[in-house]
């Protein structure tokens, strides 16, 4: 018998509940890879029947899909938040300046400082120690879908189409098709990228590692590195040692 001290528990609305299934899905995604997740199990810990996770996705491909683009947004946003002021230029001119055309700490905006990426590579390695599901997700599930294979690299090839001006203004460099610089942003995306994904699925396995330590890590192998690279000129030295001068 209700007491009448009971409160009704609150009905979620469109928006809260498809949050709850995107959370369900990312967890049985990683948990038992795309091949063996079903519809069900991510209804079961949703809290829904099945048919109430298809009137939000029609499909699990499409649902698969969703969290691919969403979490890679996430990743993005994390290197624009903690980087921004360093990157503006390449998210539209002088927009998301200091007044006055300077950046943190009265930096000139676009200068970019080890604090800086210091900063950033933390956020990043949070990231990951917040959403370990979502990591496991996005790099460590395979498939034998060549549908879904194919939605996987769209949707990298996507979140590396929007990052890479960015990261090439943050690296002093330009896009030129064709040129040198264009080609140096690549190269030095790729170190970075395969640097830090390397990183974080070895912590994957080795959580006991402090995130203070991972991102020593990632200091010492990606932006040590880039700043001999930034001194000599990061497009002239590729060239350079591409014709083995």
């Amino acid at each position: 018998m209700s007491t009448g001290s009971e409160r009704p528990r609150r009905r979620l609305n469109a928006a809260e509940r498809r949050a709850v299934i995107e959370q369900a899905a990312t967890e049985v995604f990683a948990t038992h890879g795309y091949q063996r997740a079903s519809m069900e199990e991510i209804a079961r810990r949703s809290g829904v029947s099945a048919p109430v996770v298809y009137d939000h996705f029609r499909s699990k491909r499409e649902l698969h899909r969703r969290l691919l683009e969403r979490h890679f947004a996430d990743l993005r946003e994390v290197w624009r938040s903690q980087l921004g002021a360093a990157g503006a230029a390449t998210e539209g001119g002088t927009e998301g300046r200091k007044e006055g055309g300077e950046g943190a700490a009265g930096e000139p905006a676009g200068e970019l400082r080890t604090a800086d990426v210091h900063r950033a590579f933390d956020a990043w390695f949070r990231y990951i120690e917040t959403h370990p599901y979502a990591w496991r997700m996005l790099f460590r599930d395979t498939t034998g879908d060549a549908a879904v294979r194919a939605d996987h690299a769209a949707v990298i090839a996507e979140s590396r189409t929007a990052l890479l001006p960015f990261f090439a203004r943050l690296l002093g460099l330009d896009q030129e098709p064709g040129g040198e610089g264009g080609l140096a942003a690549e190269l030095a995306w790729e170190a970075c990228r395969s640097a830090l994904q390397g990183l974080a699925l070895w912590w994957l396995e080795r959580p006991e590692v402090p995130r203070e330590r991972m991102v020593a890590a990632a200091l010492d192998a990606v932006w040590t590195g880039f700043e001999r690279s930034r001194e000599q000129g990061f497009g002239r030295s590729c060239a350079q040692r591409g014709r083995g001068r």
